[in-house]
């Protein structure tokens, strides 16, 4: 695995706690974790679980003793390591966004599919029991025809001017800020639940144009100077309006500033036979209307999504005994390892990652025209 701090945690979470709560076809070795800081990632390696450690990913992903590579660093990393990997006939596990540009994440996906390894990119949330519901009533056609599907991802922890100047406030490194880094959650959570994206048109800000320059980081953010500042070469907040190509309107808005919301990730869809809605602060429950019932019982119903019949929920605890965000990362880890070594079918895939860019592309390119832009025009 390349990456050992937010995400790197995360992933490494799952990768010791698959095999105790599911039953993977292959154990997960955790061979080795790499990093550029040696102390850093020594540590990560002793506290994570992790057999050995690199500060040379290139040495990581020949060795002969890994059979896939977990990519967590930041974005700028992601095709340069994914193709060594490939080269050396490694399955890899990607992070999102897939990539900086819609370029690179189709040159990934073509070399993938030459090569004949598995991949897969990291939009955990599809893998949440509440999500999985969703899911299944759209399917069975419950809500009916969908009329509108509307997203907001909110964070605030941009609010405040002093926040440092992190790598996900440099388009170099990035690739974009709330768009690419949340945004793209929701778009493929709409992509997963409703379908392809027909159109899109959007707005962006930048309200805070210099921050502090980093001098040492820790979670999102860390410690700035306090003399030196640098400047934000991302997007603060973007929103776009969307058509689906089975005609459904979206509205879509990610932002890190709306003081007061910490991971606001939410989706709400109405049909001509009711709604749901869910929200990631309250992962566990799904709102649900159906317009067929009787009118002196009609409204939205919260399904608390922890029973056996709830996909994943089952391999955790007794009903009603709720899950956290750590536990969609052992779900598709789960599924992924399955698919390497079963050939069970698996998505998101770098396909999903490659589409969802297409979407993120759309959208600047609509700012810059300031008009809708078609997805097959990217």
């Amino acid at each position: 695995m390349v990456g050992y701090k937010f995400m790197g945690k995360a992933h490494s979470h799952a990768y010791k706690d698959v095999g105790m709560f599911f039953d993977p076809a292959a154990d997960v070795v955790m061979k080795a974790i790499c990093g550029r800081d040696e102390q850093g990632v020594k540590d990560a390696a002793a506290k994570f679980g992790w057999e050995s450690y690199e500060t040379d990913w290139r040495k990581m992903v020949a060795r002969d003793d890994i059979d896939f590579v977990d990519i967590n660093a930041p974005s700028d990393a992601h095709k340069e390591i994914t193709l060594a990997a490939i080269a050396a006939g490694k399955h890899v596990f990607c992070e999102k966004p897939l990539a900086l540009n819609l370029a690179d994440g189709r040159e990934m996906l073509a070399a993938a599919e030459k090569a004949g390894v598995k991949h897969a990119v990291c939009f955990n949330y599809r893998f949440l029991p509440a999500v999985q519901l969703a899911k299944q009533i759209i399917d069975e056609g419950r809500l009916g025809e969908i009329h509108h599907y509307r997203a907001t991802y909110l964070q605030d922890w941009l609010v405040d001017p002093n926040t440092p100047l992190a790598w996900r406030l440099k388009k170099e490194i990035a690739g974009s800020g709330a768009h690419g880094d949340i945004n793209a959650h929701s778009i493929d959570l709409a992509r997963f639940l409703i379908g392809e994206f027909d159109r899109v048109v959007g707005h962006n800000r930048t309200f805070v144009k210099e921050r502090p320059i980093l001098t040492g980081s820790s979670g999102l953010t860390g410690t700035g100077s306090a003399t030196e500042k640098g400047e934000v070469t991302v997007d603060d907040a973007t929103g776009f309006l969307a058509d689906f190509k089975n005609g459904a309107m979206g509205v879509f808005i990610a932002s890190r500033f709306a003081a007061g919301r910490k991971n606001h990730n939410t989706f709400e869809i109405h049909g001509s036979k009711g709604s749901l809605r869910w929200d990631l602060e309250k992962l566990n429950e799904l709102e649900v209307y159906f317009r067929e019932d009787e009118p002196n019982l009609a409204g939205f119903r919260r399904i608390l999504a922890t029973e056996p019949s709830h996909k994943y929920a089952g391999n955790w605890w007794p009903t009603g005994h709720i899950i956290g965000y750590e536990h969609a990362f052992v779900h598709i880890v789960y599924e992924f390892v399955q698919h390497i070594t079963t050939g069970s079918p698996f998505a998101p895939t770098f396909y999903d990652g490659v589409k969802c860019q297409e979407v993120l592309e759309a959208v600047d390119l609509s700012i810059e025209r300031g008009a809708w832009v078609n997805i097959d025009e990217v």
